[in-house]
């Protein structure tokens, strides 16, 4: 259960440049043009909506990250141009409590709160942000209408509390449906797809609402590894300040189970097509454990 993304490209800016990127959300650094980055939400791993029901009370913390290289970028016709040539190195830590309601045993329940890290340095122009993110808070809950699917939805509002330098000014709602589907026991597919809706920026950019969509085709090859493939989608509306765009993302990578109640996931994403938007070029990781 989580997002990363970033605000859309001023009207008439042919080359977005790089600002910062949150999990499940958007952030810009106060002192650059704003531009999509990460795909909403695209931090998540082949096991992500894999989740019980009728369970006693844990907790889990995830701590994501990755870098990025702002090498190349799409225009609006499609094209790839040069890109502003910035490094972003952003940092999500998650805390979820879950818990099954006496109410209803047949249902999930999870509220998390998250917090970003955020480091962006441009060697071109020689500058560099970094601090806090935007924080996000919200609720999942779902449940399983057999053994190996699960059908959830999930909501976070994100609040414009972060750095100065690197808090995207605006509240933004990330809601959407999930779903995990055991297809054997060795094969799962885990997927969300929902909209990103945001209120206008204090330095009056009007970013556009968004669709997104992520998807994660895993193979538990051995008790330890699960090689798996990633594919991601993102749409933004264009207002009367930002350009709209697009991009779909492909990305492989692979599980570490290494232990019950840890594990590692490691991630390359790169771009397919795109427009007004960066070029994905990055290296994920994710570390979660359950207590």
């Amino acid at each position: 259960m989580m997002p990363v993304r970033q605000a859309p490209s001023r009207r008439g800016q042919p080359k977005p440049q790089l600002l910062a990127a949150t999990l499940f959300a958007l952030v810009a650094a106060g002192t650059a043009l704003p531009v999509q980055a990460q795909t909403t939400f695209d931090v998540i791993g082949p096991h992500e909506y894999d989740l019980p029901v009728d369970f006693k009370p844990f907790n889990v913390f995830v701590q994501y990250a990755y870098l990025q290289r702002n090498k190349r970028a799409f225009d609006s016709d499609g094209d790839r141009v040069r890109g502003s040539d910035s490094e972003a190195i952003v940092g999500l830590s998650k805390y979820v409590r879950f818990w099954t309601p006496d109410f209803n045993r047949n249902i999930g329940l999870a509220w998390e709160v998250i917090v970003p890290e955020i480091s962006i340095r441009n060697d071109r122009d020689n500058s560099h942000a970094s601090g806090l993110g935007d924080p996000m808070t919200g609720f999942a809950i779902w449940y399983k209408p057999r053994p190996d699917l699960t059908l959830g939805f999930q909501s976070f509002l994100q609040i414009p509390a972060g750095s100065s330098e690197v808090s995207d000014k605006n509240w933004k709602n990330l809601s959407s449906l999930f779903w995990d589907w055991r297809l054997t026991d060795k094969l799962g597919w885990t997927a969300d797809a929902g909209f990103v809706f945001q209120g206008d920026r204090t330095d009056d950019i009007r970013p556009g609402h968004s669709f997104h969509t992520n998807h994660r085709l895993g193979y538990r090859a051995t008790p330890l590894l699960e090689p798996f493939l990633a594919l991601d989608y993102e749409r933004s509306k264009s207002t009367s300040t930002v350009d709209g765009g697009h991009v779909l993302d492909g990305g492989i990578g692979l599980m570490f189970h290494t232990f019950d109640n840890q594990s590692i996931t490691l991630r390359y994403s790169h771009s397919i097509s795109g427009e007004n938007h960066s070029v994905n070029d990055s290296f994920n990781i994710k570390y979660a454990y359950a207590w």
